[in-house]
């Protein structure tokens, strides 16, 4: 019966998202997406906290898991803020909070196997996990403001269009990702199995061929 239960095409969207975000990690996605969000709402106070949430949640779109998550950002973003002046345990606890927004969104690695166990329909699942997804990221930030003016922490630098176009123009390729795996799925074009494997696929070759930080043997060997 555990054989039975686990023989489902569905479950083999798991790995296929444990490899699209070890594929992003290592392709330089990750850096690209943390700068992007740090363009975009660093300037505020307590900005790489800020950051560090907004890139999380962008990740979590890609990658549907929080240990992904925090493998391919953590190391990032707790250098970053430890450099800027953030307390350590601050930054420890905002990396590892954002990161639980991974198992939330789609494409939620977690509501994969819930919808295998329960019989549910798991594209219903991960439109319902949207919404909260955004909350807690927007909660998330509050709180992060809320602790960074009490503790004084210090703003980043000043807000300029060129360079938000410049981050945003290196990152729209990585950004299209989450739009690529919930627009498919939401319109019914591919499943979520097959959503796992086109985010991996394109993970690949962003890697390889137009960002060029992974090598084939790399992945051969």
């Amino acid at each position: 019966m555990l054989v039975y239960g686990m023989n489902s095409f569905t479950i083999l969207a798991i790995p296929l998202f444990l490899l699209a975000g070890a594929l992003m990690n290592t392709g330089g996605i990750s850096r690209r997406i943390f700068d992007f969000a740090g363009c975009l709402v660093g300037h505020v106070r307590g900005g790489l906290a800020h950051v560090n949430v907004l890139a999380s949640f962008i990740f979590s779109g890609m990658s549907g898991a929080a240990a992904a998550d925090v493998a391919g950002l953590g190391q990032i973003e707790i250098k970053a803020m430890e450099d800027a002046g953030y307390d350590k345990d601050f930054s420890c606890a905002v990396t590892g909070a954002s990161a639980t927004i991974g198992p939330i969104v789609p494409p939620s690695i977690p509501l994969v196997l819930y919808g295998v166990l329960a019989c549910t329909s798991v594209t219903r699942l991960f439109i319902g996990g949207l919404v909260p997804g955004i909350l807690m990221a927007i909660t998330l930030m509050i709180h992060c403001s809320i602790i960074a003016r009490k503790r004084k922490y210090p703003k980043g630098e000043q807000f300029r269009l060129n360079h938000l176009i410049k981050s945003f123009k290196r990152a729209f390729l990585p950004l299209l990702t989450p739009v690529i795996i919930i627009g498919g799925i939401w319109t019914g074009i591919f499943t979520p199995t097959e959503a796992a494997g086109v985010a991996a696929l394109y993970a690949g070759l962003l890697g390889i061929f137009i960002y060029k930080e992974i090598k084939l043997k790399s992945l051969l060997f």
